[in-house]
């Protein structure tokens, strides 16, 4: 391995930590409606299990609502029930051709145990990036002890791993007040 195999496969597992952290962060409930909250539901559609966007068109009609419009109204019942079954605890509505979740607004107490989930998921986050930072770090170990580079290198490849992570984290951080930012948000 050389340096920029080291550094650029470091990149590509920081960036694939980020995305499935900024997926996680989409699916917690804030102040206001977004698809993403129903992206993960699964419907039985004929004996498979598929994905309720994959089923249907669903859209924000209004700021605390979301719309569910299946492609094939004969499954309408069976999104009903994969929704029910979530644990959104959403209430719905269906008048056989949509389906709509009005989302209550959060308590104070609700509030507070999203704010804490989505700093438990971040730092899974920055948990998994100091792995990668460990990992390639390890890697710049080997080719100094091969003595493939000099002491001076493997120090350098080492703060400039670093910096990938501060980059990295700062962006963690980021997607944390961000998502804060809108949890608590009246």
């Amino acid at each position: 391995m050389s340096f920029d195999t080291i550094i650029k496969d470091a990149t590509t597992r920081m960036d694939k930590a980020l995305s499935h952290t900024k997926d996680q962060l989409r699916g917690i409930r804030t102040s206001r409606a977004s698809t993403a909250l129903i992206d993960n539901v699964r419907v039985d559609y004929y004996g498979t299990m598929t994905a309720l966007n994959q089923m249907a068109q669903i859209s924000v009609p209004e700021p605390r609502q979301l719309m569910v419009k299946p492609f094939d109204a004969t499954v309408i019942k069976e999104i009903e029930k994969a929704l029910s079954k979530s644990d959104l605890g959403i209430p719905l509505e269906s008048d056989g051709k949509v389906i709509r979740l009005n989302l209550p607004p959060l308590s104070g107490d609700q509030r507070k145990l999203y704010s804490s989930k989505c700093h438990e998921m971040c730092e899974e986050g920055r948990v998994a990036l100091r792995n990668v930072r460990r990992d390639a770090n390890k890697e710049s170990d080997k080719l100094l002890k091969s003595k493939d580079i000099t002491e001076d290198d493997n120090k350098g490849m080492h703060t400039d791993i670093q910096d990938l992570l501060k980059k990295f984290e700062g962006t963690v951080n980021d997607l944390q007040a961000k998502k804060d930012k809108e949890i608590l948000e009246v």
